[in-house]
């Protein structure tokens, strides 16, 4: 178990799967794999194969437990979701509420779910399916969801998108149940914690900050999939939907983190999984890892 305390914040990461691949140069066309290669302030074999030139991702959730609330950040692939076109999601079978058991977290004791953003690898265990039917996975919460997201992928909105699917067996059956609360400029949880918007990534992305006691830390989502990234800011994957949006929104939370003192915890990296940012020579550089213990 990987935990943390946050000021009055205790955070633990849950894994659903760890070590996907996807090539590299899929990800990030064009890129250079020396990128990758080398650095001292991570270690290649957990973001990086160099032999097979693929990089490694973490499906993971943040447990959150603050003001006396349990609170999840992103729920991962899910069990038996059809995605035909993406053979990483595809029918993916997982012991992730096992895995939330062993943090002393059932489906009923949660009462927040953020969805940073509405992609499948976010969403996918808000629901679960039951005799044929998918039912909302944690009965007793509210999911938030920025509405810029909600819209964008609502297929009665006649916006035509490759996610329809998504939405209708992961976003649309909570809201249905009445479970869902849409957002617009930002969201108070509690004292202790703010979503504010991010977008680029999708219209609706959503960056999680925390502010307890003199902590300080952001859950960033997928503002970027690798720790490259922070050094090349400007350098974008292929799930941005917006890419200019997204260079300009990774450059400001970077700032924020920088001359705040945050720590960083990207939604997929594997490793200590949450990063200490600090500005240099007019970008940015990683200057530590988190205490997980």
């Amino acid at each position: 178990m990987d935990t943390i305390t946050l000021g009055d914040v205790e955070v633990a990461r849950v894994y659903e799967h760890q070590g996907v691949r996807l090539p590299r140069e899929f990800v990030f066309p064009g890129s250079d794999p020396a990128l990758w290669r080398g650095d001292p302030r991570w270690a290649e074999q957990d973001f990086w194969d160099a032999g097979t030139d693929e990089l490694l991702f973490n499906m993971q959730t943040w447990v959150l437990r603050s003001e006396g609330r349990t609170i999840l950040v992103d729920t991962g692939i899910g069990d038996s979701k059809e995605r035909p076109g993406d053979p990483v999601l595809h029918h993916r079978e997982s012991d992730f509420l096992a895995n939330l058991a062993a943090v002393g977290v059932a489906p009923e004791d949660v009462d927040v779910v953020v969805c940073t953003h509405v992609h499948g690898d976010h969403v996918g265990w808000n629901t679960r399916l039951v005799d044929g039917e998918w039912i909302p996975t944690f009965g007793n919460a509210r999911y938030l969801i920025a509405r810029a997201d909600f819209d964008y992928w609502n297929p009665v909105n006649g916006h035509q998108t490759r996610l329809a699917d998504i939405f209708a067996d992961s976003v649309a059956p909570v809201h249905q149940a009445g479970l869902t609360d849409l957002w617009d400029d930002h969201y108070d949880i509690d004292a202790n914690l703010r979503l504010e918007p991010a977008p680029g990534h999708t219209p609706g992305s959503a960056v999680l900050w925390l502010r307890s006691g003199s902590d300080r830390a952001a859950f960033v989502g997928d503002l970027l999939h690798t720790p490259v990234q922070v050094l090349e800011p400007d350098r974008n994957p292929c799930f941005d939907e917006d890419e200019a949006r997204a260079r300009a929104t990774r450059r400001e939370v970077l700032d924020r983190l920088a001359s705040g003192n945050a720590l960083m915890l990207p939604a997929h990296l594997g490793g200590a999984g949450a990063a200490e940012v600090r500005a240099e020579g007019g970008g940015y550089t990683i200057s530590g890892w988190a205490a997980f213990q």
